[in-house]
């Protein structure tokens, strides 16, 4: 009796994508909301210094860029050729084969759900302070993700132009905050004046350097989700390199920036300690003295709407590589499924919704901690992944090109992507021999070694899958890769 996919004509799905509703502003702040400007510069950045004490932040997030800036020149080269909502999962199939991309969509799937349900826990704890102050109460963390969950559940399952339209405010307003607070620090220099200190190279050449070039690399997640929305931009051959490289230019100039007019505010010998007195705290601490509470007060609120920006980003990307591996039935055919009048990724987009609404009731039963054991272990661990997925793209641009030119210039194919493969491995290198520093336990500590087993284990799941689909459905087999080709090509052509 036939199936599903053993029929001779194409496999429909009943939606796709909606075509042509982005440009590349909008995708751009898809880009940067999920690398959550404020959010980092707030936590990560300040994590960073009193985590390593080390103060050569500015110059590792400008050499981190310098090497996503030479990887993107092949990744983008890539997308000329394959718009694509799978991204990493299908530049990998079409690179380094079908099982290795299979391997990298499990990864990918675990690595955006964990960015994004992380950033739940962040939300409600960073949310509590402020219904303090307006409301009087105290609630618990969890009852204020929900409300942030279920507004991120709708937005998830309407138009993504839309979506973008409310990016672009908030994000607009983060940045203005973040400019403001950099100026302020510029103009009102510590003891030690405007020294550049932490912009030099020389600040890399110090023992532990490697656990800051990993937490650096955190801060530039999200910069490749511009070819996630490539079937949904208006021109992909222009949108996704513009997006791709402004991404890469904005995220290193604002960090190396803002890093760098921190320790000018404070003195560069003086920030490690301050970071670790302060935390989180450090920049509204330091703001309240130089431009007053309100002003701070405001940056509180969108400290908290940047973590919500964050959140539809990264759920619209999760919900996205659920729609990019249904359509080609290497998961079920469901989430291959949009809304007609939206084109978004219904399924996918439930999905992710259903485990993020499972997440913060696990956590809120066990009484875990929201900020350390959700959002900064989620961050660390999604941000490993993402690296992971990265370095394994740097491979499979270099083996595309070089079985398929394309028309591709040589430095495309490869004076930019091969030195950008190396300091890849040497990054991954590092944060796994650095990832007890990451999570901010001692070595030895069982999440030392569990959380980067947990992708190890899923690559070796979607080989085998990779394997099964292989020998039982050939059909669904030949679609991997192919994008909005496997509904489109009958198999008997393919």
């Amino acid at each position: 009796m036939p199936t599903a996919h053993s029929r001779t004509g194409p496999d429909p799905v009943s939606g796709a994508l909606a075509a042509d509703r982005l440009g590349a502003p909008s995708v751009v702040y898809f880009v940067l909301s999920a690398a959550a400007p404020l959010t980092v510069v707030a936590g990560v950045v300040t994590t960073a210094y009193a985590v390593t004490g080390i103060t050569g932040l500015p110059v590792a997030f400008l050499a981190v860029g310098l090497v996503l800036a030479l990887f993107a020149v092949g990744y983008v080269a890539m997308a000329r050729h394959m718009a694509n909502a799978g991204a990493f999962y299908t530049y990998i199939s079409r690179g380094l084969g079908r099982p290795a991309g299979i391997a990298a969509a499990w990864v990918a799937l675990i690595a955006y759900n964990a960015l994004q349900v992380g950033l739940y826990g962040a939300f409600g704890a960073a949310a509590i302070p402020l219904v303090e102050r307006w409301a009087g109460v105290t609630p618990p963390w969890w009852t204020l993700s929900l409300v942030a969950w279920a507004l991120v559940a709708l937005f998830g399952v309407m138009r993504v132009d839309l979506n973008g339209r409310l990016l672009a405010v908030l994000l607009t307003a983060e940045v203005a905050v973040i400019l403001l607070f950099d100026a302020a620090d510029l103009f009102a220099p510590g003891p030690a004046g405007l020294s550049a200190q932490t912009l030099s190279p020389a600040a890399l050449f110090v023992p532990g350097v490697g656990a800051l070039l990993v937490i650096a690399t955190l801060g530039f997640v999200g910069f490749e989700s511009a070819v996630v929305f490539s079937e949904e931009s208006r021109d992909p051959r222009r949108t996704v390199p513009i997006s791709t490289y402004a991404a890469v230019a904005i995220i290193a100039g604002l960090y190396a920036l803002s890093a760098w007019a921190m320790t000018v505010a404070i003195g560069p010998g003086n920030i490690v300690e301050t970071a670790r007195r302060d935390g989180a705290e450090t920049i509204f601490v330091i703001a309240t003295g130089q431009l007053g509470s309100v002003v701070v007060d405001i940056a509180r609120v969108l400290f908290v709407t940047s973590l919500f920006a964050a959140m539809i980003s990264f759920h619209n990307t999760t919900a996205r590589y659920f729609f990019a591996l249904g359509r080609e039935r290497v998961l079920p055919a469901a989430f291959g499924r949009t809304r007609p009048r939206t084109g978004a990724p219904k399924a996918g987009s439930i999905a992710q919704s259903v485990l993020g609404l499972v997440v913060i009731v696990l956590y809120a039963v066990l009484g875990l901690d929201p900020l350390v054991q959700l959002f900064f272990y989620g961050g660390a661990f999604g941000g490993f992944g993402v690296l992971l997925l990265v370095f394994a793209t740097s491979i499979a641009v270099i083996a595309f090109f070089s079985r398929e030119p394309s028309g591709e210039s040589v430095t495309r194919r490869l004076i930019a992507p091969v030195p950008a493969a190396v300091a890849l491995a040497v990054m991954v290198s590092l944060a796994v021999s650095n990832f007890s520093t990451l999570l901010g336990v001692e070595k030895g500590h069982p999440l030392a070694w569990v959380l980067p087993t947990v992708y190890a284990a899923a690559a070796v799941v979607g080989l085998v899958w990779a394997l099964v689909l292989r020998a039982g459905q050939p059909g669904v087999y030949s679609r991997v890769g192919m994008g909005a080709k496997a509904v489109t090509v009958p198999e008997a052509v393919r």
